[in-house]
């Protein structure tokens, strides 16, 4: 409710009042803009087997033909086997060495194939995007399908709740369906869990949609 020295007011004062307050509303709500990355920049790639290109020479994973898209330096962070917290004893190091301007962080799954706590993966996950930032990159974050995705047989995936969880407490932007989409194909897979060369492919030419629409790539 308006106080009564503000219903008291010039009209043009009310009229200004309300549209500020408007406008720091809107302005607590926006997601920082992300920055473009021209050609040469550093980017790292953090994850699992997924990440690592498991199911596909090495050329063939993600991170390859995500470098041959953009023209990024794209580092392959990826270590099959890894959960979540062993990604993040990983980062600092990875930071320090590559000083990446983007950090995209797909990790998650191996803590659902160990049947590890989702509220445990989850705080390690923040931690992950957190350390990154902290290290002067900007984050993406990519979902990664619930524990159905460690099964056999097809099927629709969807991805774990707590990635949009994530990107909306932390402001981040966020690859969705991306992996769930390529692993409920059986012609995009190598096994039940992994990415044939076709799968990274088409994971990789997604992911480019999401970062021009984020504003990283032109």
């Amino acid at each position: 409710m308006l106080s009564h020295s503000l219903l008291h007011r010039p009209r043009r004062h009310l009229l200004g009042a309300l549209a500020l307050a408007v406008l720091l509303s809107a302005c607590g709500k926006r997601t920082p803009k992300a920055q473009a990355l021209p050609a040469g920049s550093t980017v790292l790639a953090l994850g699992d087997s997924l990440t690592a290109g498991v199911g596909a020479t090495a050329d063939m994973a993600y991170p390859a033909v995500l470098q041959s898209l953009t023209g990024w330096q794209v580092v392959n962070g990826g270590v099959s086997g890894d959960t979540s917290a062993q990604a993040l004893s990983r980062l600092p190091a990875l930071l320090q060495e590559h000083q990446p301007a983007l950090v995209i962080v797909s990790i998650g799954g191996n803590d659902f194939l160990r049947q590890m706590s989702a509220a445990g993966a989850k705080d390690t996950i923040r931690e992950v995007c957190r350390a990154a930032r902290a290290g002067g990159a900007q984050v993406l974050l990519v979902a990664v399908p619930q524990a159905s995705l460690l099964a056999a047989g097809t099927g629709s995936l969807k991805d774990h709740p707590l990635y949009a969880e994530l990107a909306e407490e932390l402001k981040l932007p966020l690859h969705a369906d991306g992996w769930a989409t390529v692993l409920s194909n059986p012609s995009l897979r190598a096994d039940s869990v992994h990415a044939n060369a076709q799968g990274y492919r088409q994971f990789a030419e997604g992911l480019v949609q999401t970062l021009r629409r984020v504003g990283w790539l032109a």
